[in-house]
């Protein structure tokens, strides 16, 4: 194994906790105990764990072959699919650093990702082959491999297609380490440039399995639907390597579509369904004929974004299936708590630790404040990063000693549970008051009228910040500012009534349906004319 492949240049390492192995192992341990079982469900036949077991494998023995080494960094760029799933196992069990590309990233920032790690070949999508072409113009420099999925084999832009790698060949007798790199995930990179995190075999591992023993995984059984994009940390850890250890299977679908989303329920009968709070309104949308086709699943998960009380309590009547709220950043595998299945659930929530991770409360110097004080949520457990990609100065910034600061802002209850408030940095200081943006968010998402709402603070003069809200029509609403505001009064302190309230058609999203807070705040800039 590389030097690349086995460190982070050096940056923190870290345990990988009791019986966590590589990736590729447990997987080929799931192949062995249920072969025929479905593995990923697709368009085409079923992909059964034998036959994504020996895909793979081919995969892997194509890319050393052309030149791929252990350590290597390897980009995925393709939307939801078996595909995705072929690709990502088959650059780990040819020991490479896989780097997932957001699809919603132009060329010029895809190319910064490809240079920053280095990377050596690229899989992509024909549906992104002109931003593909593009980011490879800005990233010649590094001579990639480049992979087609859903080319014709004599696309000019291509060195090899997905499935010429798959015909079956020896798997590689090398295995991964558990302390070995797995992927880079990019930040979204809101101050300054994206940064990467580094996450091992092991760090994979503990979460996945940590996860599903949390949620009750029933091998051969449980189908996780996965709308949320394959690229991101949830859905990568909790959507394709948590099915793929527990002996699952996967159903992918590419896009944000309600109609799309329950008819592959329907069709291949999922049982966990994965989401964000925004995903969860716009299904609220779909008519009670299209609900009852929801009826094989027992469990949704939210994550991402904090969950309006509201929205949960509609959608768990209307739907009959419970929503357990979680969350984790990505730096720590990414899922760190989740309410508990079996209960007790408590609305507002993420729930208690997951097993093998500690949470704690700190405040600025790192102490561990009590329950019912505010402060940042830091986390110590085997499947936090080993650390940001050649950034060993952010690495060291981001922890206290081994706890990882998470940025969030949250409390933790006598029962072990602990609730978010906000980003830290999302903070808003009124007159010399906190004021917390999803308090906000939490009365104004409880009005008939509104469907979604995100809550930023805006620079004064004389009060130093002061709130200003963004809010969404519900169906068939129309709302009114000045109706809100007296909603508010009744509801809120006068600190943290909206000094302005914005109606607009839709709220900015990244490719995981979360808000983005930080457009609003250039949109508000831009009002007032700052550049």
């Amino acid at each position: 194994m590389s030097e690349a492949g086995k460190s982070v240049d050096a940056q923190r390492s870290g345990g990988e906790g009791d019986g966590a192995r590589d990736l590729v192992t447990r997987f080929r341990d799931s192949a062995r105990l249920r072969p025929e079982r479905p593995a990923v469900f697709a368009d085409a036949p079923i992909w059964t764990y034998s036959a994504l077991d020996i895909a793979t494998d081919g995969v892997a023995a194509s890319l050393l072959e052309r030149g791929i080494a252990p350590g290597d960094r390897v980009a995925l760029y393709c939307p939801n699919g078996a595909d995705f799933v072929v690709a990502y196992l088959g650059c780990l069990k040819a020991g490479a650093v896989l780097v997932p590309v957001n699809l919603l990233l132009n060329p010029r920032e895809i190319a910064f990702m490809l240079q920053d790690a280095g990377a050596r070949a690229l899989f992509f999508h024909a549906s992104l082959a002109e931003p593909a072409a593009a980011a490879l113009a800005d990233a010649r420099d590094l001579g990639l491999l480049r992979i087609g999925i859903g080319f014709e084999d004599d696309a000019p832009l291509l060195d090899c297609h997905l499935h010429q790698l798959v015909q079956p060949k020896a798997a590689p007798s090398a295995l991964p380490a558990a302390d070995d790199a797995a992927v880079i995930l990019y930040t979204s990179g809101t101050t300054g440039r994206p940064k990467g995190a580094v996450l091992s075999h092991g760090n994979l591992v503990a979460n996945a399995v940590a996860v599903a023993d949390t949620l009750g995984i029933k091998p051969g059984v449980d189908r996780v639907l996965v709308v949320l994009p394959m690229f991101h940390a949830f859905a990568g850890t909790v959507g394709i390597v948590m099915p793929l250890l527990a002996g699952a299977a996967i159903v992918p679908v590419p896009r944000f579509d309600p109609q799309a989303i329950t008819q592959a329920i329907e069709m291949h009968h999922a049982t966990i369904f994965l989401g964000v709070p925004s995903l969860y309104a716009v299904l609220m949308r779909l008519g009670d004929e299209q609900v009852t086709a929801w009826k094989s699943v027992r469990l949704a998960i939210s994550g991402g974004a904090a969950m309006p009380q509201a929205l949960m309590a509609s959608f768990e009547q209307r739907f009959e299936i419970p929503i357990l709220e979680g969350d984790g950043p990505t730096e720590c595998g990414p899922v760190t708590a989740v309410n508990p299945p079996a209960g007790p659930r408590k609305p507002g929530s993420i729930g208690p630790p997951i097993p093998g991770v500690d949470m704690r409360i700190c405040d600025g110097e790192g102490n561990t404040l009590p329950d019912g004080e505010y402060g940042e949520v830091c986390v110590r457990s085997p499947a936090v990063m080993r650390g940001y990609w050649q950034l060993p100065e952010d690495t060291a910034r981001a922890f206290f000693g081994d706890w990882f600061r998470t940025g969030d802002l949250g409390w933790r209850d006598a029962d072990g549970y602990f609730y978010l408030v906000d980003r830290i940095k999302d903070l808003i200081i009124s007159n010399g008051s906190n004021v917390y943006p999803r308090i906000i968010e939490e009365v104004l998402a409880r009005h008939p009228s509104v469907s979604e709402v995100a809550v930023v603070g805006e620079p004064h003069r004389s009060h130093g910040e002061i709130p200003v809200a963004y809010v969404t029509a519900a169906a068939e609403q129309q709302p009114d500012a000045a109706a809100l505001k007296a909603w508010c009064r009744e509801h809120l302190g006068s600190h943290e009534i909206p000094r302005r309230i914005e109606i607009l058609e839709a709220l900015p999203k990244n490719a995981a349906g979360k808000i983005l807070k930080r457009e609003l705040r250039r949109s508000g800039e831009a009002e007032r004319g700052v550049s």
